[in-house]
């Protein structure tokens, strides 16, 4: 059982680059230049990831391959090999066991360990996540970076702070002065659109934060702001944990070429029809679970819509229906069409099971 919150030692252990760098250790050629893991031939593809020399260059995920090309053009492009990355992770989470069996996956390349009750390394959470990362390297010639704190918030706000090859502590006396000068843009859940409306209203800091009440800063976030009250003084009472209910499935295709038209729209939904039946074969979801099914549009000016029905057979003509509905909304060309099902709430899966078989 977890410690109290307060007794908690978190430890977040987030790889390096990790595809990238998986790529540079399997061909040497490539030390020391700029990496992008990503499709070389695909007009519209999206990078995994981008080694440190490429983020030099601004190159980071989820750039376009085009323009990431444009902000590096030495950049070598290297397709994505899953079952590798996976193979890795997986050598990695056994290092993990070793330590505790609180372990919360968030993706291939990092988690949360929660090692309040580890009695190795004299109890010493920065000494384990010392040793967990030697032990990574030792195995697998991958860097990994950890971030040690009383919660999962700080834990994963410090991972970040002496990237890469590093870690970084933060102890339960440390916490009140880290967190007042901490810049918003740090905090989970904080994108560009949230950080501009805080920004706009005078909130930079999480000091800024602590001086807001709840009911001012749910005018500015919404829900969020209750959450984002907590995190502006350093509480975070969420456990680690190693399961997660799964919600929704889905497929989706970026096409090389804008589609100008809804018929040409319909006739790709065939095969995306058919991998999404696939991947609910392999995770063993039968329509019994499904609670409804939807399509999302994204159109060539990146605006995007989504249309879903709970009344379903889950047969194509369904997905078809949907599909018409979509663009009479909008009209405009089409740049990816994603298939996809909301299940009900019954069926639980491993947080880590389920990150590698949406990769």
């Amino acid at each position: 059982m977890a410690s109290p919150f307060f007794m908690r030692k978190i430890i977040h252990i987030d790889m390096d680059s990790f595809y990238a760098s998986v790529e540079v250790r399997d061909n040497p050629s490539l030390k020391g230049k700029p990496v992008g893991i990503g499709s070389a031939t695909e007009k519209r593809g999206v990078l995994c990831t981008a080694n440190y020399e490429a983020r030099k260059y601004g190159v980071k995920a989820a750039l376009s391959t085009m323009y990431a090309l444009k902000l590096c053009p030495d950049l070598i492009l290297v397709k994505p090999n899953f079952e590798k990355y996976q193979e890795e992770s997986l050598k990695i989470r056994e290092i993990f066991k070793e330590y505790t069996e609180l372990i919360e996956p968030l993706s291939l390349d990092e988690a949360f360990l929660d090692v309040s009750d580890c009695k190795k390394c004299e109890g010493s959470a920065t000494l384990i996540a010392q040793e967990i990362r030697a032990k990574i390297f030792d195995k697998t010639k991958l860097t990994a970076s950890a971030g040690i704190a009383p919660n999962k918030f700080l834990a994963k706000v410090a991972s970040d702070w002496n990237k890469p090859n590093g870690q970084f502590v933060i102890t339960p006396e440390d916490v009140a002065e880290f967190v007042y000068k901490l810049p918003l843009k740090k905090i989970f859940g904080v994108g560009k659109v949230t950080a501009t409306k805080l920004h706009d209203q005078g909130f930079k800091t999480c000091g800024d934060i602590q001086k807001a009440s709840i009911r001012e800063l749910r005018d500015i976030v919404g829900s969020f702001g209750e959450s984002l009250h907590k995190y502006s003084k350093g509480i975070d009472d969420r456990e680690v944990c190693t399961t997660r209910e799964r919600k929704s499935i889905s497929v989706e295709h970026t096409f090389k070429e804008d589609i100008l038209e809804v018929k040409e729209v319909a006739k790709k939904v065939e095969k995306i029809f058919a991998e999404l039946k696939y991947r609910l074969k392999n995770k063993n979801v039968g329509k019994n679970e499904i609670k409804s099914i939807f399509i999302k549009l994204k159109f060539n000016d990146f605006q995007q819509t989504t249309v879903s029905d709970l009344n379903s057979s889950f047969e194509l003509s369904d997905y078809l229906q949907l599909v018409n509905r979509g663009f009479k909304r909008k009209e405009a060309p089409v740049r990816l069409l994603g298939l996809g099902v909301q299940l009900k709430t019954q069926k639980k899966v491993s947080k880590y099971q389920l990150n590698f078989l949406n990769e």
